[in-house]
């Protein structure tokens, strides 16, 4: 099992890679190789940060050989996609949004059905984190990925994982991180 976790925060240290980090670690307990794709980063690396819609295909001349390509490569092989990112004036960053924005190659056919999940973190308890992970799995659904969401006795919310600031003392979020883990391995199973 190989699980890919995509941090839509410019903070590698946030709140939001905390949140990650911690699902990660419950399916690592279970035997899954994870790793963590910062989206600031990848769309920097890339030859200009937004998409321009160049070409129809795309040919990927914007980011071919870059830490984007690595990072699209890595979540075509993985088997389940978890993507991150703290609430934005209501909805993910311009990071995590220019990262979509920039799969049209990557996502033709190769993400088909792939099981993905989400988490937000907002500034305050109801701080737009559930709209937040509604606009992270619209991209997943245009992307054709597979939403994962509350498997009713999980308890990990409705949509995904949400938490306000200080996510370390949240411990109905960590409780959901747990959750999501369970149900990430139970999908894998």
């Amino acid at each position: 099992m190989y699980i890919v976790a995509v941090n839509g925060s410019h903070n590698k240290n946030g709140n939001t890679a905390f949140l990650l980090g911690k699902v990660l670690e419950y399916c690592r307990e279970r035997g899954a190789q994870t790793e963590i794709i910062s989206a600031h980063d990848a769309i920097l690396s890339a030859r200009t940060p937004f998409c321009t819609c160049c070409q129809s295909p795309c040919e990927q001349a914007c980011y071919k050989g870059t830490l984007l390509d690595e990072a699209f490569d890595k979540i075509e092989r993985a088997d389940f996609v978890l993507f991150g990112s703290p609430v934005y004036f209501g909805s993910m960053t311009a990071q995590l949004k220019a990262f979509f924005d920039k799969t049209r190659y990557a996502r033709s056919n190769k993400w088909l059905g792939k099981p993905m999940a989400a988490i937000s973190v907002g500034a305050t308890k109801y701080g737009g984190q559930e709209r937040t992970v509604d606009h992270i799995q619209s991209c997943a659904l245009v992307s054709g990925m597979t939403v994962i969401g509350n498997g009713s006795t999980l308890g990990m919310g409705h949509f995904g994982v949400s938490a306000h600031r200080e996510a370390a003392n949240d411990e109905y979020a960590l409780a959901q991180c747990k959750s999501l883990a369970e149900a990430i391995i139970s999908a894998l199973s």
